[in-house]
């Protein structure tokens, strides 16, 4: 599997059935879109709207505790977001949070069609050749996906969670997984919150329900993962109750 724009491949030469996921890895715009720019300030550009602030530091560390290779995007989910069907409206945002995306705001079908094949299938692909590398070793794949939250949307009540369990029909690895973090009193764990993880044709849905894989999305709040401290605590809280669930499977 060779990287592109479209994703980085980390941790490879770990041969886990696991495979860690960051679909919102990254705030960059590439060049040959709207030429690096979709017309937004930098601190627009480092907020949530962008991409998932502290999710690819999370993602990684896990990666390498679990001793699991992992993906990520390259692109911002301004740009195209990956954890969209190809036919959900949401998939180029020309509003995001209350701010104008100025780049997107006149991107016609053509344009749209045009960053899905250059970064959206790539992306999708190097899943499912990672995928198919686990199968090929006669193991079921277990598929973890890292995201982040921002505290507050623009004129919203706070969101009091510090993490959140999103799935679907699949409780293999939600069910338990919230049991151990409740047993922690001083972490506020949101079953489907601050979303749901019935989402389908987003990324956990194409690569793991339609195949039956365990699967699980993790949501954090992005203000306790901004640091790498930040980050490597919420990997120490997760990597044994994973660890754990997952030899179970």
């Amino acid at each position: 599997m060779s990287e592109t724009s479209a994703f980085e491949a980390l941790n490879t030469v770990a041969q886990s059935r696991i495979l860690l996921l960051c679909d919102h890895a990254s705030n960059h715009v590439p060049a040959e879109v709207n030429g690096g720019s979709l017309g937004l300030s930098a601190k627009d550009m480092a907020r949530h709207i962008a991409y998932d602030i502290g999710a690819r530091g999370v993602a990684l560390a896990l990666a390498k505790t679990l001793e699991a290779p992992m993906l990520a995007s390259r692109f911002s989910r301004l740009v195209i977001d990956p954890n969209r069907g190809e036919d959900d409206p949401t998939i180029m945002m020309k509003i995001y949070d209350h701010t104008i995306i100025e780049g997107n705001r006149h991107a016609d079908e053509a344009e749209k069609q045009r960053r899905i094949k250059r970064y959206y299938r790539p992306y999708h692909q190097a899943i499912d050749a990672a995928l198919n590398a686990i199968t090929s070793r006669g193991e079921l794949p277990v598929l973890i996906s890292i995201h982040s939250y921002t505290p507050q949307l623009n004129g919203r009540p706070k969101r009091p969670w510090h993490i959140g369990v999103l799935w679907g029909d699949d409780p293999r690895i939600a069910k338990p997984l919230l049991a151990k973090l409740r047993q922690n009193p001083d972490i506020v764990v949101g079953d489907n919150e601050p979303y749901s993880g019935e989402l389908r044709g987003d990324t956990m849905y194409s690569h793991a329900t339609k195949n039956g894989y365990p699967h699980i999305l993790i949501e954090l709040r992005h203000d306790l993962i901004d640091t790498i401290e930040g980050q490597q605590k919420w990997v120490d809280i997760l990597a044994g109750p994973l660890q754990e669930i997952i030899k179970t499977l």
